[in-house]
């Protein structure tokens, strides 16, 4: 069974910070794709970052946000630095058996942690 609990949402200021945090149980192993997804508010899911033998993001985030992953620790982080009223969303953690930007392609999701920035 595999599983996967996000954490580190919340509230801050434009500007400012935060790491979300994402652990695996189960079957996900070091060969997956593990991906950040979030879903602002009344819009579809987008594609955020994923990781896998390297990083990928997306144009909106990039040189923003930094994925990185502890294989060790079954864990995942997304740092979000100078984050923006537009970073306001619903952030979901999922993992894949190959990379993709589309969340249809992504196996197990987290049910997902908000994060708001206020202007």
């Amino acid at each position: 069974q595999v599983q996967l609990e996000d954490s580190g949402g919340g509230f801050v200021e434009a500007g400012g910070s935060l790491r979300l945090s994402c652990v695996t149980f189960g079957v996900v192993t070091n060969r997956d794709i593990i991906g950040w997804f979030r879903q602002p508010p009344g819009k579809e899911r987008e594609f955020v970052a994923a990781m896998a033998w390297t990083a990928y993001y997306s144009d909106s985030v990039k040189g923003r946000f930094t994925i990185s992953r502890d294989n060790a620790k079954n864990m995942v982080y997304l740092q979000m630095n100078s984050l923006k009223p537009e970073d306001t969303a619903v952030y979901y953690c999922a993992a894949a058996p190959r990379f993709s930007t589309a969340p249809s392609d992504y196996n197990y999701w987290t049910p997902g942690t908000q994060v708001t920035v206020s202007s």
